[in-house]
């Protein structure tokens, strides 16, 4: 693992989950209540004994930088290092990252150094556990230049990702991004004895999915970026290796999420509240890493919470109802409030008894959500504060897509917009 250096892309522009990235790069999104989707990727790397990272950034990375020069700094001793390299103008080039291997292409000077043998290419908007060190072992294992990881899944989901063509020793021999006919679907299909074969349980999942992690040869990376003017890696510069190099592919079974979109990450937090989630960031051998933060133990009055999380610093009021939500820290909720199928993200700071910021009109200041409060079915971004007996339903939107000032709705899920400021007694406008 001394030999792997590991790159993670944060993204674009993020216009699907807009408009939680209004002001923040996909990797800096808040998850799970307390952790950022950079912590993801970044643990994974540790707990496989990676401790060579770069971040690729680009677009409103301010809040991104500082989690990570706040987060992950390494001892003396492991000469390990979490860097951010952002689009800049050198004497090679002038452009902003025109996609994903064109941002990789012009940071390749970082890969020429020495004593590199592999890169690793992960996203930064994922969530999931994997040791690398098994991903590496199938590379090395199968003399591979390319290795790509995959998951199995049924035909109907096949439909919405890169599906691998194998061979009978697992090396891919083609490749149909998003197979929509049953044509397409028959000619990338795995049969399950094979996957079963392989250790992994097919239950009736046929095809294999591109993760979107890679695993490369050094020297053939950096040949293929150097001779090529390709910009993107899914499209591009992988299909090339298929057809010219040895691309294995490595069988991964755990959990697994790309949660790229508003719907996929609503899905994802409000899982993390199930008896039994699917993901937990609760390992003691592979942990889930994040900045360590000196917040005072959350404060519960005569209340009621079922199948929720509850991150540090909160305050929740007397007869107030929470269900099935995920509360971020510093999170204060007023009295008598009730909240369902919720994602607070909480606050970045504590205001002082006269921070007149968080007024709403002439009331009282009210921080976080006032008394009385009603919200079901949304996403409330940081910073937010809802007025006294606001309603905020999902199912009262005119809309599944529709704004309403602060307040938005994407794929049926309602999101508050960062700092937003709801007066007290809002409702959705009649549809």
């Amino acid at each position: 693992m001394r030999h792997v250096v590991c790159l993670i892309l944060g993204g674009g522009k993020g216009t699907r989950l807009l408009p939680l990235t209004e002001y923040r790069s996909k990797p800096a999104v808040p998850l799970g209540g307390k952790y950022r989707l950079i912590d993801v990727p970044i643990s994974n790397c540790i707990n496989s004994d990676i401790n060579r990272m770069y971040v690729l950034t680009q677009f409103n990375s301010v809040s991104l930088h500082r989690h990570i020069r706040q987060t992950y700094n390494f001892d003396l001793f492991h000469n390990g290092f979490v860097e951010i390299l952002a689009a800049q103008q050198t004497l090679d080039g002038s452009n902003w990252y025109q996609g994903t291997a064109d941002a990789v292409r012009q940071q390749v000077r970082f890969l020429k150094e020495y004593g590199i043998k592999y890169v690793l290419i992960l996203s930064g908007d994922q969530l999931y556990r994997m040791n690398f060190r098994e991903m590496l072992a199938t590379h090395v294992n199968a003399n591979a230049d390319v290795t790509i990881s995959t998951v199995p899944v049924h035909a109907d989901a096949a439909r919405g990702f890169g599906i691998m063509q194998l061979d009978g020793t697992g090396k891919v021999t083609g490749f149909v991004e998003k197979p929509k006919d049953d044509a397409s679907l028959a000619r990338v299909r795995t049969p399950a004895e094979w996957i079963d074969k392989m250790g992994i349980e097919a239950n009736g999942r046929e095809y294999l999915a591109s993760m979107g992690i890679y695993l490369w040869n050094r020297d053939l990376l950096v040949d293929l970026l150097e001779s090529t003017n390709h910009e993107d890696f899914g499209k591009d510069i992988f299909p090339l290796a298929i057809k010219n190099h040895h691309v294995q592919t490595h069988l991964f079974d755990g959990y697994w999420e790309d949660i790229g979109t508003i719907k996929a990450f609503y899905d994802a937090n409000l899982a993390l509240t199930d008896t039994n989630p699917p993901f937990q960031f609760a390992d003691r051998r592979a942990p889930i890493f994040t900045r360590p933060r000196f917040l005072p133990s959350t404060r519960m009055g005569s209340c009621t919470v079922r199948d929720s999380l509850i991150a540090d610093g909160c305050f929740i009021g007397t007869s107030t109802i929470i269900e099935k939500c995920v509360v971020g820290m510093r999170t204060h909720i007023g009295k008598n409030v009730t909240l369902k199928n919720t994602v607070v993200m909480g606050a970045d700071f504590y205001p002082t008894t006269d921070d007149q910021l968080f007024a709403v009109g002439d009331a009282t200041p009210v921080w976080g959500i006032g008394d009385g409060a009603f919200i079901d079915g949304a996403m409330l971004d940081k910073n937010v504060c809802i007025g006294r007996n606001a309603r905020i339903v999902a199912s009262e939107a005119p809309g599944p897509e529709c704004d309403c000032g602060e307040v938005v709705v994407r794929d049926g899920i309602v999101v508050v917009r960062k700092g937003a400021r709801i007066p007290d007694g809002w409702r959705f406008p009649a549809k």
